[in-house]
């Protein structure tokens, strides 16, 4: 196994190399590079344009030493097929002294073969699965190596505890997306998205106790919202439901703190706040505002908001996702909440991001959001047209729209289904499915009504295949249905 050492050496009419080194030798690589050199290069006497400032750089390969085990152990478990229905990991369960196959849903079997019978598919995830095969593709590109010595202290060098590395990549992504501007704001870094939503809670409520801040969210909202509010219990702040129920009751000491979820989860609607004026604070989660689940029509710019690495990349284990903050006091007490919270951000997770954001900038982020766009964009279309005869079942709406980004008028391509039983008596949405092997997460968790269910897009291929082939499944029985009362 080899690799690239530190010494080179410009190869031009007053260089050459200390021995000579055969030309398809295993222990030398010629690679063109951008510097000024000479006019001739040894290698073949092929002239170097100076205008193009380019030369060949010999580049001295060397045997692998201390990296050798941890790279022959990553490949050795990559190259484990799973029959392409699931995959091994380095750190998974051992058998034999091997990792052994983990399955996706409705496969079992020691290499994940065998499908399962009346299987109940998974539709409540919300793991980002779908980008697996991206970077399976880009393997070599994304794969990092880390030494046992790699950045052991709590803070990086001169004391900051994030990457400054890894807030250039962002903000180089964000303008290079245009989906946010990230000029004169303030980045902070949190254990994923949801630390940060209520780091900000926290830093735009008030400090006197006996008014705390009402927060609200426009239904359907985001569960975690009003999970994480009142799990807290902050004499500061209590959730306070629907946004739209303020908006014609507010009175002159009330202070608010208003989530506007865009694009929505669940629906995938582009949301504005619904509450105005001196007295509101606004959170905006944009985790979803990516080319690949929503067009982009112009830059963001509020007051807070915040993304994660989840549902850009799809590495939703790693729990990394960063805030952009215009006013510096809020800054302040976001980054003490998570300083005080966790003590920081793992240099493992931020290395690791690092990495993920250099492959997603590759080719100016197309190769990643197209993947991403192409792959949601058929399996909404697939679903829209599964269900596109069905007088039971119905799901939103989502108009096309122009994108910044793509420069063009973008399809549809949500994350989520928000599906409705149109049935009135099909009261309870969530049992329904369930009873035909479905499981999606119940309307009620949104703050909507139980005629609705939320699925999920953007498991593995095999969930999402599973899932159309139930909800066909459920159409042909409402047609066969239909077909014998008409007799």
């Amino acid at each position: 196994m080899l690799g690239i050492g530190s010494a080179f050496l410009c190869v031009g009419r007053s260089f050459y190399p200390r021995r000579h080194i055969a030309k398809n030798s295993k222990h030398y690589q010629w690679l063109l590079v951008n510097r000024f050199c000479p006019t001739y290069s040894d290698f073949g006497k092929q002239k170097l344009t100076m205008a193009s400032t380019q030369i060949l750089v010999y580049f001295v390969l060397k045997e692998l030493s201390w990296t050798r085990r941890a790279a022959e152990e990553a490949e050795a478990v990559a190259a484990i097929a799973c029959s392409s229905h699931g995959r091994a990991y380095v750190d998974g369960v051992l058998e034999n002294g091997k990792p052994v196959c983990e399955c996706n849903s409705c496969f079992a079997g020691p290499d994940c073969s065998k499908p399962i019978p009346d299987c109940v598919v998974d539709a409540n995830s919300g793991d980002p699965l779908f980008l697996e095969p991206y970077w399976m593709r880009h393997a070599a590109g994304s794969t990092i190596v880390v030494s046992g010595w790699h950045r052991m202290g709590y803070t990086f060098t001169n004391r900051p505890m994030f990457s400054r590395e890894l807030q250039s990549h962002i903000r180089t992504l964000h303008s290079l997306v245009g989906n946010i501007g990230t000029e004169g704001k303030f980045m902070v870094f949190g254990t994923g998205s949801t630390q940060l939503l209520n780091a900000a809670v926290h830093a735009l409520s008030p400090d006197n106790s006996s008014n705390p801040a009402k927060v609200v969210a426009s239904i359907p909202f985001d569960p975690v919202y009003q999970q994480q509010t009142d799990f807290f219990k902050s004499k500061n702040f209590e959730f306070q439901g629907d946004a739209s129920m303020w908006k014609n009751k507010r009175n002159g000491d009330g202070n608010f703190i208003e989530f506007v979820n865009s694009p929505s989860n669940p629906d995938g609607q582009l949301k504005k706040a619904v509450l105005q004026g001196p007295q509101v604070k606004t959170i905006h989660d944009h985790g979803f505002y990516w080319p690949h689940y929503t067009p982009i029509p112009a830059p963001a710019d509020e007051d807070v908001m915040i993304f994660s690495l989840s549902k850009l990349t799809g590495h939703a284990g790693s729990r990394f996702g960063w805030a952009l903050i215009k006013d510096e006091a809020v800054y302040k007490k976001m980054s003490t909440y998570v300083k005080m919270n966790t003590l920081g951000i793992s240099k493992d997770t931020q290395l690791r991001a690092l990495q993920l954001l250099k492959v997603a900038l590759e080719g100016n982020g197309r190769q990643l959001f197209d993947f991403g766009y192409i792959t949601m964009k058929q399996r909404w279309e697939r679903l829209s047209h599964a269900l596109s005869t069905s007088k039971r079942f119905s799901i939103q709406e989502i108009e096309p729209h122009y994108c910044s980004y793509y420069k063009t008028f973008k399809d549809p391509s949500p994350a989520y289904a928000w599906l409705k039983c149109e049935r009135e008596e099909d009261k309870e949405c969530y049992t329904i499915l369930k009873d035909a092997g479905i499981i999606g997460v119940d309307g009620t968790s949104f703050g909507a009504g139980s005629g609705f269910v939320r699925l999920s897009l953007i498991n593995t291929q095999d969930d999402f295949n599973m899932l159309l082939y139930k909800i066909k499944k459920l159409v042909a029985k409402e047609d066969d249905k239909h077909a014998r009362n008409t007799m």
